[in-house]
C-alpha cells in the first residue's frame, strides 16, 4: 500500500487532517502539551485558573526571595547574624 513516498505523505496528511477535525468537533485544543476542553463561552474557569496561577506565581516569588535571604545568611561571612553569634560567644 505504501510502496512509494508519495502515498506515505498523503496518508500522513490525511491522518493529521482527520485528527484536526475530531479535535474541532469535540472542542479540544492542545496547549503546552496538554489537552483542554474549550469552555464554549464560559470564562469563569479561565478566571479561576488565571487567579490560581497568579496566586501560585506570587507564592513562588515569595519563596524564592526567602531562599535568597537564607542563602545570603548561610554564605555571608560578615553577616549581622554571625556578629550576633560572636557577641554571644564572647559573653560566655
Amino acid at each position: 500500500m505504501f510502496d512509494n513516498p508519495f502515498s506515505m505523505v498523503v496518508a500522513i496528511v490525511a491522518i493529521v487532517s482527520i485528527a484536526s477535525i475530531v479535535r474541532a468537533r469535540y472542542g479540544l485544543r492542545r496547549e503546552r502539551h496538554r489537552w483542554h476542553e474549550h469552555d464554549n463561552g464560559r470564562s469563569d474557569n479561565y478566571r479561576i485558573d488565571s487567579a490560581q496561577t497568579e496566586a501560585m506565581r506570587a507564592e513562588i516569588k515569595a519563596l524564592k526571595d526567602r531562599v535568597a535571604v537564607l542563602e545570603r545568611l548561610a554564605t555571608d561571612s560578615n553577616s549581622a547574624l554571625e556578629r550576633e553569634f560572636e557577641k554571644l560567644r564572647q559573653q560566655d
